[in-house]
Order: structure tokens, then sequence, then C-alpha cells
């Protein structure tokens, strides 16, 4: 029976997932390899898996070692990719066909840290299952309606025709959520939403009946909020001062603003919200409360981009599981209409929200969503 494969690939962990083909694909198996090298681990359906000797720089193999276990292997007919970034043209699931991936690598450069290590995933995949056909879904593409002024930045129209525009990631995240909303929240999914995709990546996304009309991340994944490791916003003067006074070029830049700030940064200590939360050191707690304040700010921000606000959704490994977090974004939002229910945000409850505001937190599931645009595709 024909199946879909999809695969997830972050900077440093790889999540996969088998799903039948039907118009609503249903899941059969899951697993993520997590981390590289001697540190990496192997987890299927929750259960961690021996990993012969712990190397996952190529995950492939892994997967299919799972697979054929599962005897599952020989039945995968398509293999769907998450792809960070699509540029302007890819705003729908697409067969990656030598061209396209001519165009997907030429858009490396705007995501250093994503796009080769998800193309060379996608390369190794054409080689592991050569039978099968290979569709890209993009991570830019929920965002591609958003209007001119949410889309642009203030610099001469040439570069915008060239590409230089806010596309905004996490999108294949955005999109689950809003399904999920409109299957178990019809009213709310109606109304304006503020989206917290809360991780080692972090972004909002203000949505208007499904449709994404701001989100805080833009020409890369390093703008918006602070994340584990990346900036976030940052005025530019601030690479001027780097470049003239500290001497670093572009791939100096790069490495440090992808790999050395962030949570990590401004703590000193960690890039993982787990270690601040436990550590007794007073620049962990400054770290998550620069954090926590800069997340507040932006639902205003996103608040204004939509006239109004009528729900927020926490989701993301941070934004489902941190109780500091969540409780810290919401203390200062009061003036919106939103108040903490205390005692369902210790419990982990899903609805957070106090007498207010309808207040979520969701986990989120990018691989279904990578499996239905394999789907869409008609195969």
């Amino acid at each position: 029976m024909s199946r879909v494969l999809a695969i997830n690939a972050g900077s440093s962990s790889v999540k996969f997932a088998v799903f039948t083909t039907d118009e609503a694909p249903r899941e059969l198996l899951r697993g993520h390899v997590d981390g590289t090298g001697a540190d990496a681990r192997l987890f299927v359906d929750g259960a961690e898996r021996d990993l012969a000797g712990g190397v996952a720089l190529r995950p492939m193999p892994i997967i299919l070692g799972v697979l054929e276990a599962s005897h599952d292997d020989h039945d995968i007919t398509v293999v769907s990719h998450r792809i960070v970034h699509g540029g302007a043209e890819f705003t729908h699931p697409e067969f990656l066909t030598p061209d396209v991936m001519e165009k997907l690598t030429a858009l490396e450069p705007l995501a250093p840290l994503h796009q080769p290590h998800d193309l060379a995933i996608v390369r190794d995949a054409m080689a592991v299952f050569p039978d099968a056909a290979q569709v890209g879904c993009f991570d830019t593409a929920f965002h591609a309606g958003k209007p001119l002024e949410a889309n642009c930045y203030a610099l001469p129209r040439a570069l915008y025709a060239e590409g230089v525009r806010r596309y905004g990631f996490h999108g294949l995240s955005y999109d689950y959520i809003s399904g999920a909303l409109r299957a178990r929240h019809p009213d709310l999914a109606r109304g304006r939403v503020v989206i917290a995709h809360l991780g080692s990546g972090a972004s909002l996304a203000a949505v208007v009946d499904g449709v994404s009309v701001a989100t805080t991340m833009g020409f890369s994944a390093l703008d918006g909020l602070p994340m584990g490791t990346r900036t976030g916003d940052l005025d530019p003067g601030v690479l001027l001062y780097l470049m003239d006074q500290k001497g670093m070029d572009s791939a100096a830049l790069s490495q440090f603003l992808y790999k050395k700030c962030g949570l990590l940064g401004l703590s000193g200590i960690s890039n993982d919200m787990r270690v601040l939360e436990a550590s007794a050191a007073p620049e962990a707690d400054e770290a998550i409360t620069y954090a926590t304040y800069r997340v507040r700010r932006e639902i205003g921000a996103m608040a204004a981009a939509m006239g109004g606000i009528d729900g927020i959704v926490f989701t993301g490994g941070i934004g489902e599981n941190s109780v500091r977090v969540r409780s810290e974004v919401l203390a200062g939002l009061e003036f919106l209409g939103f108040a903490l229910d205390a005692a369902a945000n210790a419990a982990k409850a899903g609805s957070i929200g106090g007498a207010g505001k309808p207040v979520l937190v969701m986990p989120t599931n990018e691989e279904v969503v990578i499996a239905r645009g394999a789907v869409a595709k008609r195969l």
C-alpha cells in the first residue's frame, strides 16, 4: 500500500513520520533523530532506539533502517520534505525537480542555518528512495499573501523586485494550528489570533480568519524574537559597528548572529530554556525576562496589525512546555483583555486563559502538514 514519508529537518535534528496517502493522511509511525555525532539519539514512537554507535551526521540511512524494521520501506511512494525557504516563487507544495532544486539552492544565503541542511537531506532521500517522488513544502508559503506594507522594507523598490522582502517562517506550524483552530474552536478561528511558535527558533504570526497578515520573522530567520542562539530584532547599526570596530566579515557575522547570540549569548550559560529555568544565575533569569518581554511587546504589535485581537495560541517546544514563559508573556497583556488561570497554566492545560479572552496551548504537527502537501500533489 502506498505510503508518504514526511521529513521535517531542523538544523540539528530531524523528525520523520509515515502516513497513509488518504485525503486525510493517517499517521502510522513517528520518530526523530536528535542531535548529531556522538551525542545523537534516535526515538521511534516515543521509545529510544539504539543508534549503532550514535553517529547521525546523515540521518537518511537511519530512517531507512527504522522503516525496514517496520516493513514499510518498500511502500514509500513519495517523500515529502519541509523546506525552510521557498522565496517569492514557491508558495505551494512542489515536486523537487532538478530545476526546482537549483532555484532552492540559490536561496541558501537567505537561510544558511537551514536551507543547505534541508536540501542535503532531499538529495540523500533521492538516493535512498530512487523510485519515490520528492515533494517540497515551504515554511515561507503560509505568509505569501501578506499585504505590501507587511511584506516590504523601506529600501529601493529594485531590491524588493529582487526578493529582498519579509518572507516569514514557521509556516507549516502556523498552517497546522490554523487548521486545528478551525476544527476545535471555529469561532476563534474566524477572528484575530496571535499564534506564538516558541522554540529554539521563535516567531509570532498575526492570523485573521486563517490568513497570515503579519509575522515577526522577515527576510531571514534571524529577525523578530530572540531565539536559542539567534539575535532576533537588531539595529543594523550594530552590524556596521561589528564590521568596523571588531573586524567581522560576512562569514564571521553569520556565525556570530546565528550561533552565538540569543538566549545563549545573553545568558552566557545555555540556549536551552529548560537549563536557564533551572539555573540560579541572575544572567539566566535576565535572559528569560528579556525573551518574555519581547514576546509580549510583539504581541501588541501583531494586535495593531490586525486592528485588535481575539485570542492567543502558544505552540512549539517552549510555548507548549514552559509554565514560566507563558505566565510572564501574559502578565502584561491585561490591557488587551487577557488574564491567566495560574492553576491551569501550571497543570499545562489546553486552555489557560482566566476571565478574559481565550488563551490556548496547542501542540503543533508539522509532519502531517508535510504529508498533506504530498497528497495535495495528487500522487
